[in-house]
């Protein structure tokens, strides 16, 4: 069963989130593992250490983006892009974003002008930072999720389904390659 934000059952909710670990490892990407580890506990870790003015580092940026894109479609400009950034602007403009929280909007706009930098990376950017106010490619109200879910859970949860389907689809027809999905298309 494919999630979508229109449901409403918690327990198909957790069903997902609870699957994503097993969907990264399905994918047999190089690197997928650890660069998951990083985006999800090494990093928040370290941009809440650097309080009361968070940044992220070039390299930092530039491991985001290698999660961001081996996760999904492989942009390797955007990764060059990102890479040859000046570490001083990066920090310098990924501080301004975070203090812009709450306001995803304004922060989102604060990142964008980084070279490779759109608003999907921006948002991974955020949500490393503030999971409970910064949603990673989402821009829908999500209040009505209740307490339970992270705006970062209901991605990781929608991408699991996600990945989840094209694996099942995959093995009820082996010729078939997994491929991305054509529904949303985002342009950098």
């Amino acid at each position: 069963m494919e999630l979508d934000f229109e449901c409403t059952d918690l327990s198909i909710w957790k069903e997902a989130l609870s699957s994503y670990k097993s969907r990264i490892q399905s994918l047999n990407k190089p690197n997928l593992i650890s660069l998951d580890q990083f985006y999800t506990h090494e990093l928040p870790s370290l941009l809440r250490q650097r309080n009361p003015n968070p940044f992220i580092t070039t390299a930092e940026l530039s491991r985001l983006m290698q999660w961001k894109l081996t996760r999904g479609k492989w942009r390797p400009r955007l990764l060059d892009f990102v890479s040859s950034l000046d570490d001083s602007s990066v920090q310098s403009v990924s501080q301004k974003a975070f203090l812009s929280l709450p306001d995803i909007s304004k922060a989102i706009s604060e990142l964008t002008v980084l070279k490779g930098v759109g608003a999907a990376t921006a948002s991974a950017v955020l949500a490393a930072y503030a999971p409970e106010t910064a949603p990673f490619m989402s821009d829908e109200e999500l209040s009505s999720m209740g307490d339970s879910f992270r705006p970062s859970d209901v991605e990781r949860a929608l991408w699991s389904s996600a990945v989840g389907v094209k694996l099942q689809s995959s093995q009820t027809a082996p010729d078939k390659k997994i491929k991305g999905s054509n529904k949303r298309k985002r342009k950098h």
